[in-house]
């Protein structure tokens, strides 16, 4: 017997499939528990058209979702909360803070559940905090949570500056060659 399923069914199909099952299976278990409902002919048409119409909203609906996408890359959200000395915060922030701040800043209206945000922040500092706005369209929030009050400082350039500290006019020498200078007695390796 044919039967469009209501909802997902273990070991059966997804909601919306048109499947075959045993006649009791179907009786006895299916329909009476709504979870499917015999597959007639203006059924299935209907669900054809249903599913054409789903794929049309859901080709409009990534394209808004991408030109928010564009809208959050743009927006950095900054939080100023109360802070203690080392740098933890007195409280968090939440995926339904970043949620309302995006509401706040850019007027875009974003579920707290799309807001990818492990563990509440607890420490001042810049963050990138993922946000899911439909099935393939992710974007990357700047955040930054800093002291009430003060500023955070400045991003930290890598390497360079250590290679400019040591001695002008002297080229830095490799791991290596710089504990070979300082003499066997220095040396960590034992000899045979």
């Amino acid at each position: 017997m044919e039967v469009i399923l209501l909802t997902d069914v273990d070991k059966v199909g997804l909601r919306g499939d048109v499947v075959d099952v045993a006649r009791g299976y179907a009786r006895n278990f299916l329909i009476p528990r709504k979870l499917a409902e015999p597959a007639t002919r203006a059924r299935v048409s209907e669900l054809e058209k249903r599913e054409a119409l789903r794929a049309r909203q859901e080709a409009k609906t990534f394209e808004e979702a991408q030109g928010i996408a564009q809208t959050l890359e743009q927006a950095e959200l900054r939080f100023d909360v109360k802070a203690g000395p080392t740098g933890s915060l007195f409280g968090s922030v939440t995926a339904t803070d970043v949620a309302d701040e995006l509401w706040r800043v850019r007027k875009v209206r974003i579920d707290r559940r799309k807001v990818e945000l492990p563990e509440p922040i607890k420490r001042v500092g810049r963050y990138s905090i993922p946000v899911d706005l439909f099935q393939d369209v992710r974007v990357e929030v700047r955040t930054l949570v800093v002291p009430e009050g003060g500023e955070l400082p400045p991003e930290e350039p890598e390497e360079p500056e250590i290679e400019e500290a040591e001695a002008p006019g002297q080229e830095p020498l490799p791991p290596a060659e710089q504990s070979s200078e300082s003499g066997p007695e220095g040396s960590d390796l034992e000899q045979p």
